[in-house]
């Protein structure tokens, strides 16, 4: 584009982006965040995901004639762009794909790795011999920063299944980082949330605390940085990021922090060097799979947790029959299923290659029915309830083991986008830097965060413990990226943000969609709560409000949740899509959390 023509766009207020057009200013018309719709039915593909333009993008590259692996790339980098603090090329995530061809469903593991010289003490302050504290410093730190996983997940999977190269899915998202996007609510308070900890850091205050303040709303926000990125990665490949100048700059920003004069956080190096960066690999491994309701859910299997929590809880609650209960008993067998499945998580499941994960185990039928006799219909057991044995020897009720009780760490942050096309082919994706704004550090230059993801190991070492630190190895994580098939063909795909909650979310969802007689949409706006193996169940307001009288007798006792950083007391941000009658589509995003997501279709209604 010309200075001339850019001119003109900007004049007439339609600015095309590589096939996305973006309203801008004009005289008249003060520039406004791009509109969010958050259920579309059409024809033709579909995506859904927490920002408009990351979605619109997608929708662009499928009507140009892209598949689904396409769009999800191109939309995550958007992503990358828009929703910086959640998401980006410093992170790590997990992908699963639907091919409609082979009918079968695949994964990518592109979860962070420790550094190869990370020390099983690296979150102890030797000052004083205790865990460092973990907000703000231990989240604040090169110490928690991860081996990225995230560029070197969209080049597998399009050099597997997509039909672009990686320049061209990156180059609609490089557009939007150059020209700019408008700064909604949810951005400026994400921002504000994080000022001392972005203050700290003086590349990431320059970006995103001009002048010592958040961008303000309705003001356009360019990350020329990030834009130069996405095109040298284009041009050059994973290569300049895991091998070349980029690899040097990560090493040189994690190891010596650049913090701000003056400021209160320690921000202590780490461990991460060019030589993890360029041992880095994804790995695809079978995806998790479970039998519900006539349905096969497949899911992440370790070193996620939330294929084999989510499969698990849903065995348990196969025998329970929900669809023929009432809501406050439905809701009953829902919480107590999922401290069931969370002891089980918690005591089993870690980095398959560093730890025995008993999967297939804790995924059969036998063993979800042995915890199922557990539960009391009229009483909630008291928390946390132990281990079971998946040990392939199963008998009714048979009572748990001991388990350690070890503190939930995950940030809540993370996000998730879905998409389908023409062909039928599926992605379910979520993707993450772990905290809002990850580690903090922006790397100098370069226009994208890095990640504190290794937080999400346990902070204390304890052998027995299947998430204790190791150099390599990848922290357990929650991401529980879903897809349902029914007679082999795609019925629902689902996922969220969330930290620990992603998986409770997803469980929810998908029971409130397949066993309580809602619709899509319904099923996500219903309000959640979360109950993973604590003695209070994590609630949303509206829950409480709606279903905590009926509960109350059960014995439960329902908390207003919150996040660390903004006491905000939403759980989750799902993104998904469900396969109609008649070859339509049904894409399904937020109606309010997190300021509401966006769906769309390539051909609506």
């Amino acid at each position: 584009m010309t200075p001339k023509s850019l001119a003109a766009a900007l004049t007439t207020g339609a600015l095309v982006l590589s096939g996305l057009t973006v309203t801008t200013a004009s005289a008249h018309h003060p520039p406004a965040p791009t509109p969010k719709v958050p259920t579309a039915v059409g024809y033709g593909g579909a995506v859904a995901s927490v920002d408009a333009d990351a979605t619109n993008i997608g929708l662009s590259v499928l009507r140009r004639g892209g598949n689904a692996v396409d769009a999800a790339v191109a939309t995550a980098a958007a992503l990358g762009v828009t929703e910086p603090y959640s998401a980006g090329i410093g992170g790590g995530g997990y992908f699963v794909y639907y091919n409609a061809k082979s009918r079968k469903v695949y994964t990518i593991d592109g979860r962070e790795t420790a550094p190869a010289t990370m020390p099983s003490d690296a979150f102890i302050n030797p000052a004083t011999g205790k865990p460092y504290t973990f907000f703000p410093d231990l989240v604040t730190s090169g110490v928690s920063v991860g081996i990225p996983g995230t560029l070197a997940t969209w080049d597998s999977a399009l050099k597997s299944w997509g039909s672009l190269s990686l320049g061209k899915a990156l180059q609609p998202a490089a557009d939007l980082a150059k020209h700019g996007f408008v700064i909604d609510q949810t951005f400026r308070n994400q921002t504000l949330d994080n000022k001392v900890r972005f203050s700290a850091i003086v590349p990431t205050a320059n970006l995103y605390l001009p002048g010592g303040d958040a961008p303000v709303v309705g003001s356009v926000f360019r990350n020329k940085d990030l834009a130069k990125t996405y095109e040298l990665l284009g041009r050059k490949g994973t290569s300049a990021f895991y091998n070349g100048p980029i690899a040097h700059e990560i090493e040189s920003v994690v190891k010596t922090p650049p913090k701000a004069p003056g400021t209160t956080l320690p921000v202590m190096p780490g461990y991460l060097s060019t030589a993890d960066l360029a041992k880095y690999k994804v790995i695809k491994r079978d995806p998790t799979k479970v039998h519900y309701e006539g349905l096969d859910v497949y899911g992440m299997a370790p070193s996620s947790s939330g294929g084999t929590t989510v499969g698990e809880a849903l065995n348990i609650l196969a025998p329970q029959h929900l669809s023929q209960l009432p809501d406050a008993q439905r809701l009953h067998m829902y919480l107590e299923a999922s401290a069931l499945a969370f002891a089980d998580r918690g005591a089993y499941v870690g980095d398959p290659a560093y730890v025995d994960v008993p999967t297939k185990e804790l995924l059969s039928k036998g063993f979800g029915a042995e915890r199922s006799c557990l539960i009391d219909p009229a009483h909630a057991a008291v928390k946390p309830v132990k281990a079971g044995s998946p040990d392939g020897s199963y008998q009714p009720c048979t009572a748990g083991v001991a388990s350690a009780d070890r503190p939930d760490t995950e940030g809540l942050s993370t996000t998730h986008l879905v998409t389908a096309d023409k062909w039928g082919n599926v992605v379910s994706y979520t993707l993450t830097i772990e905290q809002t704004g990850g580690s903090g550090i922006l790397v100098p230059g370069r226009g994208f965060l890095l990640n504190n993801e290794l937080t999400d190991f346990s902070a204390v070492y304890d052998p027995a413990d299947p998430n204790r630190i190791q150099p390599g190895k990848r922290p357990r994580s929650s991401m529980s990226p879903t897809i349902v098939l029914r007679h082999g063909k795609p019925f629902l795909a689902l996922g969220s943000p969330g930290g620990s909650t992603i998986i409770t979310t997803v469980l929810q969802v998908l029971t409130n969609r397949l066993d309580r007689d809602m619709t899509l949409p319904e099923a996500i706006a219903d309000p959640r709560a979360s109950q993973r193996n604590t003695a209070n169940v994590s609630a949303e307001p509206p829950f409480i409000v709606k279903y905590g009288s009926a509960l109350t007798p059960y014995g439960h006792t329902l908390i207003k949740s919150g996040d660390e950083l903004t006491s905000a007391a939403e759980i989750g941000a799902v993104a998904a899509l469900e396969f109609l009658p008649g070859g339509r589509y049904l894409a399904a995003a937020e109606p309010t959390r997190r300021g509401g997501g966006a769906a769309g279709t390539v051909w609506p209604r």
